[in-house]
């Protein structure tokens, strides 16, 4: 079952569609495809007029919902996403290239083509009751932005949220989204029992660059608001100087660990920016668009902090790069911890108590 079906289906942008409100700003064939198209302008319109491409999703029903890892790089072994896609459209988003699995392009489908995993929820409790399942902290957000503007509609996430409240089951949140506040009933509670941790990333402070950037996440003053209403709630709040940009906005580091300690935070990371696969020409596509007197700066910058490339997938090296300025990112942060009183983590979450809830008709223990 689909909605709203506007999307399109050409490679790149149909003739005279220039989007609006999006981050990526060309549709080009996923790596896997054998046929690419190309569209052009031909002269017969005089002006090319800006159009806002509408949002499409598409039904999945998951066989299972969580997702393992052995990823030195971070620091959690399992995860949910409960969409693919993310409307955000944030132009430098690491996560673009997975639509290629779909045969979608990681440029405007990964932003406007959306899979909804629809009984998520119910999947997700039968995982918890299998026999031998051990626990430790779910990660949400790793991939896609649970937290996107579909999900006030179709609330999947607070399903799942229901699910884990349910089991006394741990969690980590990442997210932009300000819609968490609607679920600040769930994970208050939780997090008064130690189960949860959530993370507000932030790239910039400027309204403007985020809008470029970020086109249809919420704007950064409006996400420190919501690490107060987290924070006021009694949920560790944690923030993501995530990514940091190169010559564009990583002197804005201190800046938004000062502002989000003034909020609540309790404590920060940071990653700088990454441009796996088909990331790389969307983003420099993007510089070019909107800051061209910056563009070459920011990639060759890039390039710096990648060995010479736009990409480096080692482990160890793809969240925080190599080389002097890498070095100076890292003693900043650290300087900027010490300045604001941020934590390097949060604290760790607890897992003795979970339990699968009983069912109608069990039978209770005596004890």
């Amino acid at each position: 079952m689909s909605h709203e079906s506007t999307f399109f289906f050409s490679d790149t942008l149909p003739l005279g569609l220039v989007p609006k409100a999006r981050g990526a700003g060309s549709n080009a064939s996923g790596r896997f495809e054998r046929l690419a198209r190309e569209t052009f302008l031909d002269g017969w319109d005089a002006e090319v007029e800006a159009k806002t491409l509408g949002t499409t999703t598409v039904d999945e029903r998951p066989k299972k919902i969580i997702t393992r890892n052995d990823s030195p790089d971070i620091p959690f072994d399992r995860s949910i996403n409960p969409y693919r896609g993310c409307e955000h459209g944030c132009s430098y988003c690491f996560a673009r290239p997975t639509h290629a699995y779909l045969g979608l392009s990681a440029g405007l489908d990964f932003e406007t083509r959306l899979t909804r995993k629809v009984g998520a929820a119910e999947v997700l409790a039968r995982e918890l009751s299998a026999k031998g399942y051990e626990v430790a902290p779910i990660a949400m957000g790793t991939n896609t932005d649970p937290y996107q503007p579909i999900e006030a509609r179709d609330r999947i996430m607070r399903g799942i949220l229901e699910v884990l409240r349910d089991h006394n089951h741990p969690l980590t949140i990442t997210t932009k989204g300000t819609l968490i506040e609607r679920d600040i009933d769930i994970l208050a509670p939780m997090a008064r029992k130690g189960l949860v941790q959530v993370g507000i990333s932030i790239t910039t402070l400027g309204s403007r660059l985020s809008r470029q950037m970020e086109p249809r996440a919420p704007v950064p003053a409006r996400r420190l608001k919501t690490i107060r209403a987290l924070s006021d709630a009694g949920i560790p709040t944690h923030v993501m100087a995530a990514p940091m940009i190169p010559a564009l906005t990583d002197h804005e580091l201190e800046a938004i660990l000062t502002a989000a300690a003034a909020h609540g935070a309790r404590s920060a990371a940071f990653i700088m920016l990454r441009l796996p696969l088909e990331v790389a020409p969307l983003f420099e596509e993007w510089l070019e668009t909107h800051v061209p007197d910056r563009a070459k700066r920011v990639m060759n910058r890039v390039r710096e902090l990648r060995g010479g490339k736009l990409n480096d997938p080692r482990f160890g090296k793809r969240m925080k790069g190599e080389g002097e300025w890498a070095e100076l990112m890292a003693k900043r942060f650290e300087i900027a911890l010490t300045r604001t009183g941020l934590a390097r983590k949060g604290p760790g979450l607890r897992t003795d108590l979970f339990a699968v809830p009983p069912k109608p008709g069990d039978q209770l223990s005596l004890f």
